[in-house]
């Protein structure tokens, strides 16, 4: 996921350790505070110890989209040894499991799979060493440098404790894991294969979800709103003539045509979006040729947008066609060698439900004080993006939440700002690193706002 983004994160880490010092020891209120509170945190204590043996086997097994079939098997097998109705499967490695208990609300909850392409660097004992040959044919090292499987964990530990803690709760609980969120095609796949048809889901009131983030252990976003940007991910494909590169005259070298391209697409941003307007247009990857005295017939631009309004993100796809036109006109190509554009995977802005969120925020508060929860006045939306929200976008009933944990062990933390960094470490690099007292925590958290949910009353 393109998650982060650093600036944002240093105001994150200048509330806490201004405002909410000295939390490590303890972030609990007394069990008093909620009937069931005790019987949550036992039975999640007593988990944990099996849930960081879980976390440590994902992690050091990654899985990319779509073949995240070893991971789904693992999610498989624990829902059924919980005594969850399990579908595998869906829109190719996705899996789905149901609890009933009783007349009440469908609450689903949803952990992605997939890992990124990166090198792990982190050097820890269960650290990824895998290698994985792409769908291009190339090969690369592999790594959960997202908090995936994180996610995947807290996924089961959230399914196992809801299992046992039936007296809490009435109504159905569906759990995910969701293939492919890195591509935005994940979740979306699975609706499209009859998530909620073929394979007999039953549609949820309300989504519920987590997502790692590198701040200390202990502190948690939890706003209602906008808080992500929509995006798609684009590929255009120059066209041209191959041939000698001493001869550059009897060819039409799309390497120029790329270059110009990408060149043009920064214009738009700049001068065509409104500028109290918030959109990205980044050009992530460039393939073309492979020898130094050859000119390709093809030149592959790999392009990313983020937009939170919807006619920002058509001036943006529409501009990138008229560009690709134009350079291929002034290349006096035919137009069988015009550019061609593929939109890939998409997603719209995150928004998350006012109501749902504040009942997140209240299961939330009863673990954590009122400090260690970032709420809407203290976090400005993100340019990042994800699908969550596309597993129910499309049904009459579109309610969901999705909110941040901490995973940054404290202490690393605070000696990184301390050495003037903006984090210990970021997404999708190779030394993002899963404090394994994030496990347990975040699975407690988890439960906490599916619990509260489960208080709702449909609208």
């Amino acid at each position: 996921m393109r998650f982060f983004i650093r600036l944002l994160w240093v105001l994150i880490a200048m509330l806490f350790f201004l405002n909410a010092p000295a939390q490590k020891k303890k972030t609990t209120k007394p069990a008093a505070a909620d009937n069931h509170l005790t019987q949550l945190n036992k039975l999640v204590e007593s988990d944990s110890a099996k849930l960081v043996e879980i976390f440590k086997d994902i992690h050091a097994n990654p899985e990319l989209g779509f073949t995240e079939t070893r991971t789904a098997a693992i999610i498989a097998r624990e829902l059924q040894a919980a005594g969850y109705e399990v579908t595998t499967g869906i829109g190719s490695t996705g899996v789905a499991g149901i609890l009933k208990n009783g007349e009440g609300p469908i609450i689903m909850w949803r952990g992605d799979m997939d890992c990124n392409a990166v090198k792990e660097t982190t050097g820890l004992p269960y650290a990824s060493t895998k290698v994985v040959k792409r769908d291009d044919g190339t090969e690369s090292p592999v790594m959960h440098a997202c908090g995936h499987d994180a996610h995947v964990t807290w996924l089961i530990g959230l399914a196992r404790a809801m299992a046992q803690m039936k007296n809490a709760w009435k109504g159905t609980l569906i759990v995910v894991g969701q293939p492919a969120e890195e591509t935005i095609l994940g979740a979306e796949a699975m609706v499209k294969d009859g998530l909620y048809t073929k394979h007999g889901i039953p549609e949820p009131d309300y989504l519920l979800g987590m997502h790692s983030a590198p701040i200390p252990v202990g502190v948690v976003a939890v706003a209602s709103g906008v808080r992500m940007a929509g995006t798609d991910q684009i590929d255009v494909v120059f066209k041209g003539i191959g041939g000698h590169g001493s001869n550059p005259q009897l060819s039409k070298d799309p390497i120029v045509m790329a270059a110009a391209a990408i060149m043009q697409y920064q214009v738009i941003v700049s001068r065509a979006v409104d500028p109290q307007k918030a959109a990205v247009l980044t050009v992530g990857s460039v393939q073309a040729g492979s020898d130094n005295n050859v000119i390709p017939a093809t030149a592959l631009v790999k392009i990313n947008l983020r937009w939170f309004d919807e006619a920002d993100r058509n001036l943006m796809i529409e501009g990138i066609k008229r560009i690709n036109e134009g350079i291929a006109h002034s290349y006096n190509l035919p137009k069988e060698l015009y550019p061609e554009m593929k939109m890939k995977g998409f997603a719209y802005p995150l928004n998350n439900d006012t109501a749902l969120t504040a009942a997140v925020f209240a299961g939330v508060r009863k673990l954590l004080p009122d400090k260690q929860i970032l709420r809407e006045n203290r976090l400005p939306a993100m340019m990042g993006s994800e699908d969550f929200h596309h597993l129910v976008i499309h049904n009459k009933r579109n309610v969901y939440c999705y909110y941040n944990v901490g995973i940054a062990n404290p202490d690393v933390f605070a000696q990184a700002i301390k050495e003037g960094k903006a984090l210990p470490f970021n997404a999708h690099n190779g030394d993002f690193q899963v404090d394994l007292a994030g496990i347990p925590l975040g699975t407690k958290l988890a439960i906490l706002g599916v619990l509260e949910a489960f208080q709702l009353t449909k609208k």
